[in-house]
């Protein structure tokens, strides 16, 4: 029912009452004087009705009706939503005995396709510019995941490493509190990067306490091999990457369990286990790197331990990490094993009102070559433009084998968007 409608009907009433009334009644003031005041009350009670009139369009304006339907009719939610996110990062990096430069860090946009609450799309896309000016594209992770219920997800595809909390949910360069990330998390680290396989991950509840888990399984890592005097093999690295093809058949199991005792505090343990052989070999003493197939396979264990805490304006967290890949005493590699172990703890700082956070991170990360082992202490200051916007300045005191490039100390700035 529209104003026009109401106004109308209301002064007809009003008119028809007035008509309906004997001609005597206007003889006298008296009963003029009651006319009117009878008059001045339907006035008021139109006012009113206009009124209220008023505010129910207002209100259903808010609402526009979709086409065919009445008005205050909701919109249908889709079956399909399309979602994109992602982070990019530039800065600057000044290490010791080198050259100052300016850095793109990368671009990485992240796709989210889902249908219903069956089942999502999710991809990432690295783009980075390398030192000689060329372009590297690389497909950081790409699963289908489908809701089973609300407690279990399954995931195939390419995922990030379920092991430990930096490399699953604090790589992002907005999210990361420092510029770099600690070292044994990288490549050749001691911490798994990704995988490619299938994997269960969700939540459970434990009494009156709140947990999350993934398990998984994946094709698992490669390893390096290098001969340092030409004739002896000692491994090199374990490069946990996510590869597309199983090299030596064998698969790894494994995967994170974490509980959250108290709030805001998380505390994981992580294990894989499995197979894993030598798919290359550097010859150091040519500078040459060579394929190699049918080795022995080697025991490939990696176990792990995290927690996170934060409280008020502190924010608390560490990771241990530990990979252990056996000996092999036939084949064109036989040698012994080796371990990469690594471990950092972070404290972070922010200081109000202002905008500004401080950050110290210490990290120890052991190899089988000293040139590779680290000791490390980073300190930084960071300036959140927002939650998603933030300017970094870090500088990181490291200390290595004499000569060797992890034993440069650097200089970084940073800015981080994620959108």
């Amino acid at each position: 029912m529209s104003k026009r409608i109401n106004t109308f009907t209301v002064t007809s009433i009003t008119l028809a009452i007035a008509i309906a009334l004997p001609q005597s009644i206007w003889a006298t003031d008296k009963t003029y004087d009651a006319l009117k005041t009878q008059v001045d009350t339907l006035t008021t009670e139109l006012q009113k009705v206009q009124a209220s009139l008023k505010t129910y369009e207002e209100k259903a304006a808010r609402k526009q009706p979709v086409a065919g339907t009445t008005r205050g009719a909701t919109l249908p939610i889709p079956n399909t939503l399309i979602h994109m996110a992602g982070y990019a990062d530039v800065g600057y990096s000044d290490t010791e005995n080198g050259d100052g430069s300016f850095v793109v860090g990368s671009f990485s946009p992240i796709f989210h396709f889902q249908y219903r609450d069956l089942v999502m799309l999710e991809a990432e896309l690295e783009f980075e510019v390398e030192a000689n000016g060329e372009t590297r594209t690389a497909l950081e992770y790409l699963t289908t995941d489908v809701f089973l219920n609300d407690n279990v997800t399954l995931v195939a595809g390419k995922f990030l490493s379920p092991i430990g909390q930096f490399r699953q949910n604090l790589h992002p360069s907005w999210i990361n509190k420092l510029p770099s990330a600690p070292p044994g998390f990288g490549h050749d680290g001691a911490a798994p990067v990704s995988d490619v396989g299938i994997q269960l991950r969700g939540g459970l509840p434990l009494g009156n306490l709140r947990t999350n888990y993934a398990i998984y399984t994946g094709n698992g890592p490669e390893l390096n091999a290098a001969t340092p005097d030409g004739i002896d093999f000692e491994l090199e690295g374990v490069r946990a990457e996510g590869f597309g093809a199983d090299s030596d058949g064998n698969k790894v199991f494994g995967g994170r369990f974490g509980i959250i005792p108290i709030p805001r505090l998380e505390i994981g343990a992580s294990l894989l286990t499995g197979k894993a052989a030598v798919n290359s070999v550097e010859d150091e003493s040519l500078g040459t790197i060579r394929s190699v197939t049918g080795e022995a396979d080697r025991d490939y264990d990696v176990y792990g331990a995290d927690f996170a805490w934060q409280k008020n304006r502190w924010n608390l967290r560490g990771e241990y990490v530990k990979t252990k890949v056996g000996a092999a005493s036939t084949g064109l590699t036989a040698s012994p094993g080796a371990e990469w172990e690594t471990w950092y703890t972070q404290a972070a700082y922010r200081f109000q009102p202002s905008k500004f956070e401080g950050v110290v991170r210490y990290t120890d990360f052991t190899t089988p070559a000293a040139s590779t082992s680290q000791e490390q202490v980073a300190i930084g200051v960071n300036y959140l433009f927002t939650n998603n916007f933030i300017a970094k300045a870090a500088y990181e005191f490291n200390d290595s084998q004499s000569g060797s490039p992890a034993n440069n100390d650097r200089l970084l700035l940073q800015l981080a968007y994620g959108f």
